[in-house]
């Protein structure tokens, strides 16, 4: 499946390129790759770290290496010689190959499972805190809710006819694995995808690409569209959000009710009057948390995204939220909600808070803060800050946004710690 790259020299130790070892697997990483320990060939009173992706805890595999690091080695699956009681057929023909998906063939409560291990062994160790992470809230739909999807193409050869059209190859940066179906995407976009993927063989026998290229396809309430500047509109319980398709949503709409609903509670449950989503693209958490406070703002870089929150909160009749287009050397300038009467939602890019937005918020000094994450390590590497600047943890939810994948979103919340009594005095 792997390959060295052209005129690159592989790295033989400990493990010559493509020597086959068997072992045992032993947890998951945050990845989704199994992960194993084997005898060092060099030093055999010591452990070497193997991972082999599409193997699940408790089985014990062949696999074959194809990459050596500094401590530790990759390995691709040859077979599995005793697998796990948790393991089952994945309904994808391509699982395996495809690198979009990792879980197919775990059993849906053990990935719940193990999503929550995962947070745990984050707060662990990127944190430095144990805290009780609540089981993983899983989505009502396991197959097909995935409501927006991009599949690439790369520059065509020969006619174009049999233009693999998709996503990347599992382990590569550049391979395309055609994909004709998606399992995960919803009905409305697989049954689009023939029809976008026929339009581009037809152009690229034309002549028409001299390079590779991205689709859109955005399903909003069962409207596909494949252009990029559509409006379009989705429906989150009582409320209808428009947006650009090609703007950031979150791509599982039959989770969001209760994924808004739990971010909503946690920021009324400080009491707070005032809520401040920091965040707020076209509006989501602003305005489904809008009826539990006295008023909301929404700050936004995107002047576009808050031109649309604006349309939004008309549309819905929430009178109580405000938006504005927030510079980000001083996003919360202007904000006149008193900090010990405010909470702030944070929904940060997979990135997570840069040191800038951290110091303001800080400074700002909320009575409590909402911060919702579509990657956990970056959200616990921030947990560290908000630690050292008086915060206390009061609660870890993760939320499976993603079956069949290693994403998961996790909600935590925290609080301004009161002040000792001699600190006061």
């Amino acid at each position: 499946m792997y390959s060295v790259g052209r005129n690159k020299k592989p790295n033989d130790r400990p493990f010559a390129y493509h020597h086959e070892i068997e072992l045992e697997i032993a947890t998951l990483t945050n990845l989704g790759v199994g992960l194993g320990r084997v005898p060092h060939p060099d030093e055999p009173a010591s452990k070497w770290v193997v991972m082999v992706p599409f193997t699940l805890p408790g089985e014990r595999v062949r696999a074959r290496v194809f990459r050596n690091h500094k401590n530790f080695s990759e390995a691709d699956l040859v077979t599995v010689l005793t697998p796990s009681p948790k393991r089952i057929e994945p309904p994808c023909p391509i699982f395996g190959r495809c690198g979009g998906c990792q879980y197919q063939n775990f059993a849906y409560d053990e990935q719940l499972a193990w999503k929550r291990r995962q947070v745990e062994e984050l707060l662990k160790y990127m944190a430095g805190i144990e805290f009780p992470v609540s089981p993983v809230i899983g989505s009502p739909v396991e197959y097909g809710y995935r409501s927006k999807i991009t599949p690439h193409f790369n520059a065509p050869r020969g006619d174009g006819s049999e233009l693999p059209i998709g996503f990347l190859r599992q382990g590569t940066r550049f391979d395309i694995i055609d994909v004709p179906r998606c399992e995960i995407a919803t009905a409305p976009i697989n049954a689009r995808l023939a029809e976008s993927r026929a339009n581009v063989r037809a152009k690229a026998a034309n002549g028409d690409y001299q390079r590779g290229g991205t689709l859109l396809l955005r399903d909003a309430s069962g409207h596909v569209t494949t252009n990029y500047d559509e409006i379009v509109t989705e429906t989150v319980g009582d409320l209808k959000l428009k947006f650009l398709a090609r703007d950031f949503f979150q791509n599982n709409p039959f989770i969001l009710p209760a994924f808004t609903g739990y971010a909503r509670d946690q920021a009324a449950a400080s009491g707070a009057r005032f809520m401040v989503d920091a965040y707020c693209g076209s509006g989501l958490f602003a305005l489904t948390a809008a009826p539990a406070f006295e008023k909301v703002a929404g700050i936004e870089i995107s002047e576009s995204s808050i031109i649309f929150a604006k349309q939004n909160a008309v549309s819905n009749n929430l009178t109580n939220v405000t938006f504005q287009a927030g510079d980000a050397a001083a996003i919360f300038a202007g904000l006149t909600f008193p900090a010990a009467d405010t909470v702030v939602l944070i929904d940060p890019p997979r990135k997570g808070c840069d040191e800038a937005f951290l110091q303001q918020l800080f400074a700002y000094g909320p009575r409590a803060v909402v911060y919702v994450s579509c990657d956990p390590a970056t959200q616990m590497r921030d947990l560290k800050s908000f630690l050292a600047a008086g915060y206390e943890l009061t609660a870890v939810q993760p939320f499976d946004l993603f079956p069949q994948t290693r994403h998961l979103e996790c909600v935590i919340t925290l609080r301004k710690a009161a002040k000792p009594v001699d600190a006061v005095a």
